[in-house]
């Protein structure tokens, strides 16, 4: 499986953005994809994922501002980002997870710069 994470850039504070995960090769046994996010000298985190089934789920400091959504046609996972922040200034990253084979795949991360 491979991935790859595109969308990200510079915005204003109170800006918006929409970050694409696109999954290709063996994308049959995914179960989950979510994106991560990782600040200058901090760990990374989970910010929102969607599982096969379409349940969500997201970090309390994107609730109301971040949606997750997929295009199954397309193999493809959105996060729409309203509201944005500085302190969302992160490189971020999608990963999905193929429970039946115990595999996670990571792509490459888009930053993501939101300035005040």
């Amino acid at each position: 499986v491979q991935l790859q994470a595109s969308g990200g850039g510079l915005v204003q504070a109170g800006g918006s953005l929409r970050l694409s995960c696109a999954a290709s090769g063996s994308t049959g046994s995914i179960n989950a994809i979510g994106w991560y996010r990782q600040a200058p000298g901090k760990q990374r985190e989970l910010v929102a994922a969607i599982s096969r089934a379409g349940t969500t789920s997201y970090a309390d400091s994107v609730k109301g501002r971040f949606t997750i959504s997929r295009a199954n046609a397309k193999n493809t996972v959105y996060l729409q980002m309203n509201s944005l922040k500085p302190e969302d200034t992160a490189v971020y990253y999608c990963r999905a997870v193929d429970a039946a084979y115990g595999m996670e795949y990571w792509g490459k991360g888009t930053l993501v710069t939101v300035s005040s």
